[in-house]
């Protein structure tokens, strides 16, 4: 019994490490694509196509690199979470598949812009709605993954709910394909555009000079996006608050921890929103990444011990511990990295540029 109780203090252990690492992977593709794909959002505001691309341009050296992180947290999750990954996939097959077509969209426009001669246009259109789609429903796939789903158990010979205890149940989402659709998962897919909207114009107005006419345009937007994502966040808070049992705890006995949660998003929005009046562009962008560290921690804490709320816990949803130990061997060491290797992608690219870069290949 000894030795069954330190199997699964290990498991325990292994499956919140990379529970732990599945929410890192996450908030560096949020804080990296999610500029690109506001930006993105942002370029169908543009009328001229050569300042769509310069736009284009001044992602042209990391966007590939940014969407790895994705493919990342996708391999955590089958990797370290299968049957998570077989239950969840299922519930949000549908708006995963139209994120899945608008990266693949804005990806396939982006190498035919710079070859397109009477097409550039459609390209360039295609670009702004494929990285509007993509936030969109990314969104929406994340509000309904907060709301969790109903599941299931058959047995190896596909009986459900089988008599025996004991038996080898397979759990799986046993809802309908549109079970994922709901006025909450609507609602935070436009909030993810918002503040994609938001990350989008900051990181323009970083990488682009600031006597620029699409500096001055996105330095403007980015201001309105601003406001636009303070309501957001305080409408997601209030309503989580309202349907999401776990979020009891914001008020519960440790609600002071969370206090200093909220006053901490709350200073660095204010740092965010100052820094960018001052157009002290870089620390803006900073100030907004640390927001998206704050709330995704706090979101991510808040659903502890669960890794789909009211679905799956950790745990429950952990590979056995001998393949933790296998996957923790041969693949935490490339985590530093690909970190280390984003680090020198955005130092490589980190001058500013002007909207002739839309004149040139990109």
């Amino acid at each position: 019994m000894d030795q069954l109780d330190q199997i699964l203090r290990i498991h325990s252990a292994l499956s919140t490490f990379w529970w732990i690492l599945l929410g890192l992977f996450f908030v560096i593709y949020i804080i990296l694509d999610g500029a690109d794909l506001g930006a993105g959002v942002f370029s169908l505001l543009l009328k001229d196509e050569n300042d769509r691309a310069a736009v284009m341009a001044s992602m042209a050296g990391t966007w590939d690199a940014n969407e790895t992180w994705l493919v990342v947290a996708g391999g955590v999750i089958f990797g370290a979470f299968p049957l998570v990954y077989g239950a969840t996939f299922n519930y949000l097959m549908i708006p995963l598949m139209f994120a899945l077509w608008g990266i693949i969209s804005r990806a396939v426009a982006f190498e035919f812009h710079v070859h397109a001669k009477s097409s550039k246009k459609f390209w360039g259109t295609m670009f702004g709605l494929g990285s509007l789609i993509a936030a969109l429903f990314a969104g929406i796939a994340l509000g309904a993954t907060l709301l969790g789903f109903s599941m299931s158990k058959e047995n190896a010979q596909g009986i459900t709910d089988a008599a025996d205890p004991f038996a080898n149940t397979i759990p799986h989402f046993s809802g309908s394909a549109v079970s994922f659709i709901s006025a909450f998962s609507i609602w935070t897919g436009f909030a993810a555009v918002i503040a994609g909207g938001l990350a989008g114009t900051l990181y323009l107005c970083a990488r682009f000079k600031q006597e620029d006419p699409i500096y001055k345009k996105a330095h403007a937007w980015a201001t309105t996006f601003s406001f636009l994502a303070l309501a957001a966040v305080v409408i997601t808070l209030i309503w989580s608050y309202a349907i999401m049992p776990d979020a009891a705890k914001w008020t519960g006995n440790g609600w002071f921890g969370w206090l200093i949660l909220l006053v901490a998003i709350l200073v660095a929005a204010y740092k965010m929103m100052s820094a960018h009046a001052a157009h002290r562009d870089f620390p803006a962008l900073l100030w907004c990444g640390a927001i998206v560290v704050l709330m995704w921690g706090g979101m991510w804490a808040t659903n502890f011990p669960y890794i789909v709320p009211n679905t799956w816990t950790i745990s429950a949803g952990g590979n056995p511990a001998n393949d933790l130990a296998i996957l923790t061997l041969f693949m935490t060491g490339f985590v530093p990295v690909m970190i280390m290797y984003n680090a020198y992608q955005i130092w490589v690219f980190r001058h500013r540029i002007t909207h002739m870069a839309g004149y040139e290949s990109h």
